[in-house]
Parts: C-alpha cells; structure tokens; sequence
C-alpha cells in the first residue's frame, strides 16, 4: 500500500485540470504517492478529461456538489492511505514536493498537520494570501501568516526557512494530514461549507494533543481566489460567519462568550469601514454573517475543558493594532504550545 494520497476536489474545474494536472502527476504519482481527483458532481466533462488525458490519476465522483468540507470527508473516508493532502485544484506544485512533508510526518508522530511554503502563482517571489508559511490566530481569533497580515503580503526572500515550525493552522491549499487521526476528530466540519474549516480542524489537532507545523523544504504555488476572489461579499460572509462558529466550538463556554464579545465590537468597526467606501454589499454581509452564526450555534452544544485558542502559536498578538494602528508588515508568529 502506497503511503500519502494527494486528493485534489473538483467541481466543474477542467480548465484548471487542464492547466496544472500533468504536471502534479509528474511531481507526485511514485511508488509512494497515488494522486486522486474527488469530483463534486461536475458537468463540465471533467472527469472524462481526466481518464483520458490522465489516466494514471485515480477518480472518485460524487452525485452532488458537497462543498470543500464535505466533499474531502467523503473522498478521505473511501481512500486508506495512512496520510493524506488535501490539495487545491489551482496549486501548482515543484518536484519532490511531497517527500519532506512525508519524511517529517512518519519521523515525528506528535505531528498531526503540515503545509509546506506557499508561494503566488502570479507573483512567484513572493508569498500567497492563503497560508503563506504558516498560519496563526490573533488575540480576536484573527487569522494571520509568517509572511502575510491582512492585505500585506511579503516577498520570500527566506526569511522563515528553516527547521520546521510549529503553526496555529496549516493552509488547506496543501494540508497533510494523518488520515486516522482526521477520522477520529470528524474531519472537516461540512457546515463551513467553504473557508476556514481546516483552521478549525487545526485547532482540534492542538487540543487533541499534536502539533501542526509548516516544512519549509517544501515549496507549491497557489493561484489563490479559484473558488471566490478577495473582496466577494460570499468570501466575506464566509469568512466571519466561519471564524465566529470556531471561536464558539474551540472555546470553553465562557471563554468563548468573553472573546465573542470583543468580537462584535472588532467586526462592528468592519462593517463601518465597508460602509464608509460605500461597499454595502460586503457590509450587508457582515450583518448577515453574525444572524446566521447566532442561528448555527445551537447545533453546537459540547465546549472544550479548556480553551485551546489562547495557547496556540500566535496567540496574544493583536494584527489589527499591528497592521492599521502601528502600520506594520509583518507579525512574528511566537510559540506558546510547549511539550
């Protein structure tokens, strides 16, 4: 049996299959890798392009289109590979991508997660929104990188290269995993539907008591906003409506109900910033993102012993103090897990 299983989830991308696949089946499909594509229900012939122009690239299809959450928790439930990579269909990757990823994962058995060095598809010297080299949550539960706050994304210039590192949260543009460990915690949660759902994952990981961490021998490019550009109010409503739900979940009751409340006051500001540029549609978002996570919540009833978010990497720093207020770049990501 092979070891790791790179599953990239599709719906309706031929394009970016056709743009990236042979060239993620080079640098991956070995005697140690299998390279699958989950299609979520795509009408767009994707799947037969992928047999014939691919065909040593295994296929799972659903009937439906399940999400990002939902849609990798049934494509890791049918594989049996003890890790897997969840694997964005607009990544590109580099050879060998792959092997300091597994080499750490089997070295190390405290490691739940990795993500290697995200870099931009476009801008190829620099770092990629979305993971960058590694993942933290503020003192709001803001998510910020090493190498990315907020709009501020820096240029690689190996800054954060190095033994690997201990992060809040590995970028689900290339996470690995450890298969059982991401069955017996339940995955991703399938009400996310989209954004976010692995940082929550990451968050259960550290309170299950494993590490996530960045290797940075290993590098991939992301296009970034194949799903949902920057700036859409469905992104934006996703975002805070996701970030809110995992406050709530990876929170004691009362720690949570502490942090919620500064929270409200923080995205309060948010909604005043799009309305002041006239952006209504991403302010109506706002609001619309804090109704419905009021509504979701009573679906979850179990809180955590403890309140695992103030002890992860990156915790304590306050990124919209230090990126608006101070009109810094960039934000050290500390360690705070010890052990």
């Amino acid at each position: 049996m092979k070891k790791l299983g790179v599953i990239i989830l599709n719906w309706n991308g031929r394009k970016l299959l056709e743009e990236l696949l042979a060239g993620v089946s080079r640098d991956t499909v070995c005697d140690d890798c299998d390279l699958i594509v989950a299609d979520n229900g795509s009408t767009d012939g994707s799947v037969d392009w992928v047999r014939e122009h691919c065909p040593e690239v295994k296929v799972v299809s659903f009937d439906a289109n399940y999400g990002f959450a939902e849609g990798y928790n049934r494509a890791i439930a049918e594989c049996d590979y003890p890790y897997v990579t969840l694997l964005n269909s607009d990544v590109e990757t580099t050879p060998g991508w792959w092997r300091p990823i597994l080499e750490h994962m089997e070295s190390h058995g405290d490691t739940g997660a990795v993500m290697p060095k995200i870099r931009s598809y476009y801008r190829r010297d620099s770092f990629e929104y979305a993971g960058a080299a590694g993942g933290a949550l503020d003192s709001l539960a803001y998510p910020y990188c090493r190498g990315r706050l907020f709009d501020s994304v820096e240029r690689d210039e190996g800054q954060y290269d190095g033994e690997p590192a201990d992060v809040a949260w590995a970028s689900g543009a290339c996470l690995t995993v450890r298969r059982d460990l991401y069955m017996r915690l339940g995955g991703l949660d399938a009400s996310f539907f989209a954004h976010m759902e692995e940082i929550d994952l990451c968050c259960r990981i550290w309170a299950a008591g494993f590490r996530c961490k960045v290797v940075t021998d290993s590098c991939v490019y992301h296009m970034g906003g194949a799903s949902l550009s920057q700036g859409n109010p469905r992104k934006t409503y996703l975002n805070f409506r996701n970030n809110l739900l995992l406050i709530h979940k990876n929170m004691t009751r009362r720690g949570g109900q502490r942090m919620l409340l500064k929270r409200r006051l923080a995205d309060t500001l948010a909604f005043a910033m799009f309305v002041a540029k006239l952006d209504f549609a991403n302010a109506k978002a706002v609001l619309k993102a804090h109704n419905d996570f009021r509504r979701m919540r009573r679906d979850y009833t179990r809180f955590p012993d403890n309140d695992i978010l103030p002890l992860l990497p990156g915790a304590g720093r306050n990124a919209i103090t230090a990126r608006y207020l101070l009109r810094k770049k960039s934000l050290p990501i500390t360690p705070k897990i010890s052990g």
